[in-house]
């Protein structure tokens, strides 16, 4: 198959670094304005650079992958769909979601394969508490996604750089829409929101919160799920799974941690978005998950947040106890 990458930054280099070594896949190219972002890139992947979209489309591709900056998603992904190019774009599919169903619709007239890059679900500790919820009764769930401030980063802010992840998880743990969306959102130090301290209730009556910030010194990449059974525990960066369960009246329990595979998430991602196109399969995260996605974390930012309800004051001396 005949794949190409569009942008050579830091997110299209490693998917050219890993679609260059995997087996049945021709890297015809990378696309990048940036004579500094395509050489480094071409060097890494061993492979063509091309300035302009039009090079690449020309040299011939079945396939392409689109890590270009956000803004430039819709107009990059229609123009591939035109040409009847399968598509797997980074997260988050769009700027808005109009921009979103926009891409969504015209790869569903056009017949080719659109998946959405949300790579935290190929981790293997995500793949590990998916499969030890399987089956129960989730109450509920807690992302910790925090770290230092990107240097990159200047468009968007933590809710779309990092929460669309968690909000992906929260959605694909409990098969179930986000209904209610209870934001906190504060700029401390960024332009745009650079803390957020987000509250969900899915349609199956899930309870969820998601903790992220760039004020953090460290990365921290956690996930926690109550079930009426067990308490799963993960730590993403680690990759260390840990399984609460068998509780007794006294307050005893069993403990285990699980078995976690050491796939690279963007590998397993690329695989399973090549899987689809040579089987004509759907793909593991489609176009509308990430719209819906997208659409949860548009609503975070817009969804004002309410001041709490004042008691009514006291009157008359207050009485000291004792």
């Amino acid at each position: 198959m005949r794949v190409g990458v569009i942008g050579a930054g830091v997110m299209g280099s490693n998917h050219a670094r890993v679609l260059s070594g995997l087996p049945g896949v021709n890297l015809v190219g990378v696309v990048d304005p940036s004579p500094a972002h395509l050489t480094r890139t071409t060097e890494l992947a061993n492979c063509q650079g091309f300035e302009t979209l039009d090079q690449l489309v020309a040299a011939g591709v079945d396939a392409v992958t689109i890590a270009a900056p956000t803004h430039l998603h819709h107009e990059v992904a229609l123009a591939c769909i035109a040409k009847n190019i399968h598509v797997l774009v980074e997260k988050p599919i769009a700027s808005t979601v109009e921009e979103g169903r926009e891409i969504v619709a015209a790869a569903q007239k056009a017949g080719v394969t659109l998946m959405v890059g949300h790579v935290e679900r190929f981790n293997p500790a995500v793949a590990a508490v998916k499969q030890a919820i399987a089956g129960e009764d989730i109450l509920s769930i807690a992302i910790t996604r925090v770290g230092p401030f990107p240097p990159r980063m200047s468009n968007v802010g933590v809710v779309i750089d990092l929460a669309v992840h968690d909000i992906d998880l929260i959605r694909w743990f409990t098969e179930s829409d986000i209904v209610e969306v209870q934001p906190q959102l504060s700029s401390a130090v960024a332009e745009r929101e650079d803390i957020a301290l987000l509250q969900f209730r899915t349609e199956s009556g899930v309870l969820a919160h998601i903790n992220t910030n760039w004020l953090t010194p460290f990365k921290a990449r956690s996930v926690t799920v109550a079930t009426r059974g067990k308490y799963v525990m993960g730590d993403l960066l680690t990759r260390q799974v840990t399984e609460c369960f068998g509780f007794k009246p006294d307050g005893s329990y069993s403990m285990r941690h699980l078995p976690v595979g050491h796939d690279e998430p963007l590998r397993a991602e690329l695989l399973a978005f090549l899987k689809a196109v040579r089987n004509g399969e759907t793909p593991a995260v489609t176009g509308d998950e990430g719209v819906a996605s997208l659409e949860i974390a548009t609503q975070c930012l817009e969804t004002p947040s309410r001041p709490a309800a004042k008691s009514p004051a006291l009157k008359g001396p207050r009485r000291v106890a004792g």
